[in-house]
């Protein structure tokens, strides 16, 4: 007896769902009997206590047990355990509706990679959704996705998405939480995937408590995750701006005071400016280290390539000797100055003329000691470990 081929599965997370997942298995396998759709629905269950697995089964759905806790663990599992060759995930507490999922499934079939619903175009029920959520949370992120990642989604956190199981399982997603979401729709971005979305709707959903998400800690994860996959525009670049103007402004007005038009520059300026210097630096070593640190822990992160030239020079032994180079600078310039005060019978010292000698040399020693401690931080993220090694299937040969 051949076995059929499955098409479909409908996938749903579950902890604690006992309240609407069986109306939500219902409806789902209405849908499949109603489309002729071979499919089934699958339930991720991320150890529920409240007799969820019971009821599903019952309801005629597979489950699997995802022991790992998470919004995003359950996900993944489900994923890696789902027999269709097309999976259309939503959550288990009936706001959405999965008796049509017709438009999904479409554009699955035309060739997408993911299908993302999105809740402003299709509508969004009287209460269904927190103001916060709705005017501030959403907006905001999905505006954020949208500029960082060039991203045609406007609606990054919809619940109810379709995808071809394969190609989002070859982006390896593997954060575990409601980031989840997001690092959906940004990998499959960057990995030039066919990205599309549809209208669908939400309802206030049909439990009594309170859902799983947190709005602040969950908002927050969110863009903790966008910050991490954006580090050039938020750090690298702005961070070189800093660091040219600050440099460049400070050894300027070593030779004496300036003036732009009618604003006037001197010894205060040229202090404010090494500042700048100091934190574009800081931005540019942050967005290295996010980035090296990023991949390290999985995160397939674009590369372009300037930073994988940059990356493999960046050794703790390159980032020393860099440092030490401009602390050394920096040095010389603090002796010159100790040789003329000394030369002066250690008298006093015109402020403005030693102050405008000591802030480049301060600055080229600060520079030099943050560049030294930004190499032993490299270290120890280079150091092997199991954990990191088992994960991605490496020895620590």
């Amino acid at each position: 007896m051949t076995i059929p081929h499955t098409e479909l599965t409908i996938l749903m997370p579950c902890l604690n769902e006992a309240e609407t997942l069986a109306v939500c298995i219902d409806k789902a396998k209405g849908y499949l009997d109603r489309s002729g759709v071979n499919g089934e629905v699958l339930i991720a269950d991320n150890g529920s206590t409240d007799g969820s697995q019971e009821i599903a089964r019952s309801h005629g759905a597979r489950v699997v047990d995802v022991p790992v806790k998470g919004y995003g663990a359950a996900l993944i599992g489900g994923s890696e355990a789902a027999a269709g060759d097309y999976v259309i995930m939503g959550d288990a507490d009936d706001s959405y509706d999965f008796t049509s999922l017709d438009p999904f499934l479409e554009r699955l079939r035309a060739g997408d990679d993911l299908v993302m619903g999105n809740r402003f175009l299709g509508g969004i029920e009287p209460g269904a959704m927190p103001p916060l959520h709705k005017y501030l949370g959403n907006p905001v992120l999905t505006w954020i996705g949208r500029i960082l990642f060039r991203s045609p989604i406007r609606d990054f956190h919809c619940g109810l998405r379709g995808y071809n199981r394969q190609s989002i399982l070859d982006l390896e997603l593997c954060t575990t939480g409601m980031e989840y979401a997001s690092e959906m729709v940004v990998k499959s971005t960057l990995a030039g995937l066919r990205v599309s979305e549809v209208p669908t709707t939400l309802s206030k959903d049909g439990r009594s408590r309170p859902p799983h998400l947190r709005s602040w800690r969950d908002g927050w994860r969110h863009l903790r995750f966008l910050l991490i996959f954006s580090p050039n525009w938020l750090f690298l670049i702005p961070g070189l701006i800093a660091l040219v103007l600050g440099i460049g402004g400070s050894l300027a007005l070593l030779l004496g005071p300036a003036r732009i038009g009618p604003v006037g520059l001197d010894i205060a300026s040229q202090v404010y400016l090494a500042a700048l210097a100091t934190v574009g630096y800081q931005s540019i070593l942050f967005g290295v280290l996010t980035k090296l640190y990023a991949e390290r822990e999985g995160f397939r992160l674009p590369r372009g390539r300037n930073f994988t030239w940059l990356a493999k020079r960046m050794t703790l032994e390159a980032l020393a000797l860099v440092g030490f180079g401009l602390f050394l600078i920096g040095l010389i310039g603090l002796i010159i100055q100790l040789a003329a005060w000394g030369s002066q019978g250690y008298g006093p010292l015109d402020a403005a003329d030693t102050v405008r000698v000591a802030v480049p040399a301060a600055l080229m020693m600060i520079l030099g000691a943050q560049t030294i401690m930004a190499g032993l931080f490299l270290g120890i993220l280079t150091i092997p470990t199991r954990s990191v090694d088992v994960m991605r299937g490496r020895s620590n040969d």
